[in-house]
């Protein structure tokens, strides 16, 4: 017994190295393994979430590519003329509604009237000189008050509107109080089709002594479109 007792001595600092090494590879082994699985799992995760961005990243290209196609074909569309519901109306009641839609446009970008001026059947009009039995036409003459991106954002509404228009004439102004307030003038013109079998032409002007003669019993002038002012009037601070 003493024998190995010697034996035992002369190796004690041996194995007891030997016992720490192997009781460290077993600790590291403990604390090493999860840690693994944790990078493994990532590496998993971050190959799924690659995949998924490259699908994410092709869809959106053919979306893009969908988009700037529908752009050019809608650009390359000629548009329709509006079409009443009911055929057959008056020009004002005809263009009413097509109008409508433009006033919704102005009070969804925050646009605010001071005055808005019609006129029906302008005799200067190509579509009214050349072919009156077929379209209704309406100029709209309108003093406006908005900022730069709400008076923006209105013009790029008209270009997409449905239906056929014209733009006459923008003036735009800031105002001096408040330079981010513009002051607008905006002359466009809508277009509604007409029902050839309810145009009526216009009676053939008279004579001038025949014009003479009716002036002078009647006394009377013909109107001429009225400046209407459809928000009570609205001061440029108003618009802020």
């Amino acid at each position: 017994m003493e024998k190995y007792n010697i034996y035992f001595k002369k190796f004690q600092i041996a194995i007891l190295i030997l016992a720490a090494a192997v009781f460290a590879i077993i600790f590291l082994i403990y604390k090493t393994v999860p840690e693994v699985q944790k990078i493994i799992d990532i590496q998993e995760q971050q190959k799924t979430q690659s995949t998924a961005l490259a699908d994410a990243e092709r869809k959106l290209a053919g979306l893009r590519a969908d988009t700037e196609r529908r752009k050019i074909e809608n650009e390359n569309l000629p548009k329709q003329f509006f079409k009443p519901v009911n055929m057959g109306l008056d020009t004002e009641a005809a263009i009413s509604e097509e109008f409508g839609e433009i006033l919704q446009l102005i009070r969804e970008n925050k646009i605010k009237t001071r005055s808005i001026v019609y006129e029906y059947d302008p005799k200067d009009d190509n579509f009214v000189k050349n072919v009156p039995e077929k379209y209704q036409v309406c100029r709209i003459t309108a003093e406006m008050i908005a900022n730069y991106g709400n008076f923006e954002n209105f013009l790029r509404d008209l270009y997409k509107h449905d239906h056929y228009l014209e733009i006459e004439k923008i003036e735009v102004l800031p105002y001096e109080k408040n330079k981010k307030i513009l002051l607008i003038n905006l002359k466009l013109k809508l277009y509604a089709q007409r029902d050839p079998s309810t145009y009526i032409p216009p009676a053939a002007p008279a004579d001038d002594s025949a014009k003479d003669g009716a002036a002078a019993g009647k006394g009377q002038k013909v109107p001429s479109p009225q400046k209407v002012d459809t928000t009570g009037g609205v001061s440029p601070e108003a618009a802020q």
